[in-house]
Parts: structure tokens; C-alpha cells; sequence
């Protein structure tokens, strides 16, 4: 199972590989880590979605996970990060998830990482991505010990 986890924040979709095989976690090489929005028009979110949709089918990627945002409050997401997961899981026959933040720290209390981040390879940004992606690998019981 290869999935990409997506951390959306203002006009960027930061993103991260994670692939499951036979039990174990692989982080592949992604040409990409960000993907922004320059243009909020109708065009340039159709720009953004196809370059998404590329992506997914270069790496032949099963599912995309995407951490969700809070809609109000201090720390909701901006009406450009909701157009983007629009645009995401408006993209063809693609399996899209929006993974809360409760259920993320319940698969890692569950399943804590066995590594510490730094040694994953990753760039700082992308660690929501990654822990997006890896509990939901978990949750839905693609862990190695289930």
C-alpha cells in the first residue's frame, strides 16, 4: 500500500510518500515535497489538481491522506487550504481520506513511531504529512504487526 499524507496550510500542500511493503515502512524519493497555489482562480486550481493528479499516478499511489483542519477557531484553516482539499478529493477514482487529529494520536499512542522523525530522511515541514500518512497506515491495520 503507497500512500501520500497531505498537511495543507494556507496556499501549500505539503506532502509525504509512505509505502507499506510486506510489513515494512519505505519513505520513497517524491520529486516533489510542496505543491502551491499561485493562482486562486478557477484555472490555476485546476492547475494545481492536475499537477496532484500526476503525482498520484507517477507513483501509482493507492490512497491520499489528508490531515484535517479546524473550520472555526483560532487555529482554523484558510479558505484557500479548503479550496485545495476540494480540489484533491474532487480528483477521479482517487481513494481520498480526512483524518482527524484525535485519530492520529490515537493510532500513535497505539502505534508509536519506531524511529525518531530525524531519522526518517524527511525535511521538518513535511513531519504532519508523514504522521498523517503513517496513522493511517496504522489505524487501518496495514501495521507489520497485525
Amino acid at each position: 500500500m503507497k500512500v501520500f499524507g497531505v498537511d495543507l496550510k494556507g496556499n501549500e500542500a505539503t506532502l509525504c510518500l509512505l509505502s507499506l511493503v510486506d510489513g515494512v515502512f519505505h519513505i520513497p524519493d517524491c520529486r516533489t515535497r510542496r505543491l502551491t497555489l499561485a493562482d486562486t482562480s478557477a484555472k490555476g486550481l485546476k492547475n494545481f489538481q492536475s499537477t496532484f493528479a500526476k503525482l498520484v499516478a507517477d507513483y501509482k499511489v493507492d490512497a491520499v491522506i489528508i490531515r484535517q483542519r479546524q473550520s472555526k477557531g483560532k487555529f482554523a484553516g484558510s479558505a484557500i487550504g479548503f479550496k485545495l482539499e476540494a480540489a484533491i478529493e474532487l480528483i477521479a477514482d482517487l481513494d481520498v481520506v480526512v483524518l482527524g487529529t484525535t485519530e492520529i494520536k490515537e493510532s500513535l499512542r497505539k502505534n508509536p513511531l519506531a524511529v525518531p522523525f530525524s531519522e526518517t530522511g524527511l525535511k521538518q515541514f513535511q513531519e504532519p504529512a508523514f504522521i498523517t500518512a503513517y496513522a493511517w497506515l496504522m489505524k487501518n491495520n496495514y501495521a507489520p504487526d497485525h
